[in-house]
């Protein structure tokens, strides 16, 4: 069942979408500041001058190589397996979906109270996943 990878291709989408605004929001930045770009040699040096906006778009540009780097894994994993079922597909979209609302959330308002339980709705949609695929080896 291909579909399994349609969601993977969704975070790609994602991560490209975000990549693309910091990329937008920083090009100026290094334009107007060429000849002097050393203040920018470490992130944790540089992440505190910048605009909430810009910072908010850098730290989701972040998150989005974390916790996904272990949704692509399981994405791959259970289509190799051939485990891909309706239940995979539909949990893979709702992390996707998550992820995008967590993102969007980051990027703009950044509301915790808000963000967080977005992450965890993400979360537990991967951990069933992962789950579901630990019932085939019981």
């Amino acid at each position: 069942m291909m579909e399994i990878l349609y969601p993977m291709l969704g975070m790609i989408l994602l991560s490209s979408s975000v990549l693309l605004a910091l990329a937008v929001t920083r090009i100026p930045l290094i334009i107007k500041h060429f000849g002097n770009l050393q203040g920018a040699r470490h992130s944790d040096e540089l992440r505190p001058r910048l605009s909430p906006r810009l910072r908010n778009i850098t730290d989701n540009y972040n998150h989005l190589f974390e916790q996904p780097t272990l949704f692509y894994a399981v994405i791959i994993y259970i289509y190799l397996m051939g485990h891909a079922d309706t239940s995979h597909v539909q949990l893979a979209w709702g992390y996707v979906v998550l992820r995008g609302l967590h993102s969007l959330t980051q990027v703009t308002t950044n509301n915790v109270s808000l963000r967080a339980p977005i992450f965890v709705a993400a979360s537990f949609c991967l951990i069933v996943m992962v789950l579901r695929e630990l019932l085939f080896f019981l």
